[in-house]
């Protein structure tokens, strides 16, 4: 059952960002969230949309989906003039209009709450980057399930300078810390179910290795780096770090620890949102057709 689901990604990375991705070695954003679904799922079927294409048209058969993945995005949710940003907002209205649930990160909790009546606005602590550090879960988060079996309090990787700053009716605030009040949201809006987090659980060392060269000019701007060696060094230790997790020295040095390396903890929340969320409502979803005798 779990094997045969369908999944729609959305990537709504312009073209022009996929191609800078792809120079500097980064997976793009909507494979990485296919790798992590067939990690976990191999036989599952995804299909990839990039939504910033100017041919890009909006799916039809959002409701044939079993779930729906909402990757990062370098747009701005609360621009609506833009299409692009026009066209992603319609699809997670059909999303939640369908009953699909839908799952995502940095973006997504944005998207997720501002579709539903929410407020973003740019964070005026300016950009949180590389790693989001003591993000706690609130009295929601530990009873929800989506942190079932995560740690209450833990670090995670993170890219982002908006920020979620009112929650509209049917969302609870589940995890937060000093940088970013809401780290993590799950959002009940008409018909449907969204899980999402303003950290990546979905990137590695080496993903945000790849990132920091890719946003290098930004990140020396706003006082990240003072020269292009600071850079390299840090990217540089993030890979070796990453090729051999047992190197103390790196660990200690930028207070890396397993909430970060461990698949298992780092993932949780979208293994979670599939076998908590997904797969019981796929599973009585066919029990209801075949008592029926419908064929869907």
């Amino acid at each position: 059952m779990a094997d045969s689901l369908r999944f729609l990604i959305l990537d709504g990375y312009p073209e022009p960002s996929r191609r800078q991705f792809d120079e500097v070695g980064m997976t793009l954003a909507g494979q990485l969230y296919a790798d992590l679904l067939l990690k976990h799922l191999p036989n599952a079927c995804c299909d990839i949309h990039y939504t910033s294409d100017p041919d890009y048209s909006l799916p039809t058969d959002v409701d044939a989906y079993d779930g729906i993945l909402w990757p990062g995005c370098n747009l701005t949710v609360y621009h609506s003039h833009d299409e692009r940003v026009s066209r992603m907002i319609r699809i997670a209205e059909m999303g939640y209009e369908s009953g699909v649930p839908q799952f995502g990160s940095c973006w997504a909790a944005q998207l997720a709450v501002y579709v539903a009546g929410g407020t973003v606005e740019p964070n005026p602590k300016g950009r949180e980057m590389g790693v989001a550090r003591k993000v706690h879960l609130t009295e929601a988060g530990r009873i929800h399930p989506m942190y079932t079996g995560k740690p209450w309090v833990f670090d995670g990787f993170i890219s982002h300078d908006d920020h979620i700053t009112v929650l509209p009716p049917g969302a609870q605030h589940l995890a937060g810390n000093s940088f970013t009040q809401i780290q993590a949201v799950s959002v009940v809006y008409k018909k449907g179910e969204f899980w999402a987090t303003q950290y990546h659980p979905e990137y590695n060392l080496l993903e945000v290795a790849r990132l920091i060269v890719a946003r290098e000019e930004k990140l020396t701007r706003e006082g990240y780096f003072r020269a292009h060696e600071d850079m390299l060094t840090m990217v540089n230790d993030f890979q070796l770090l990453a090729a051999d997790p047992s190197r103390k020295d790196l660990k200690w040095k930028y207070a890396i620890d397993e909430d970060l390396l461990d698949d298992g903890i780092r993932e949780i929340e979208f293994v979670n949102w599939l076998y908590k969320l997904v797969i019981p409502l796929a599973q009585a979803k066919s029990e209801l057709m075949a008592k029926s005798g419908g064929t869907g």
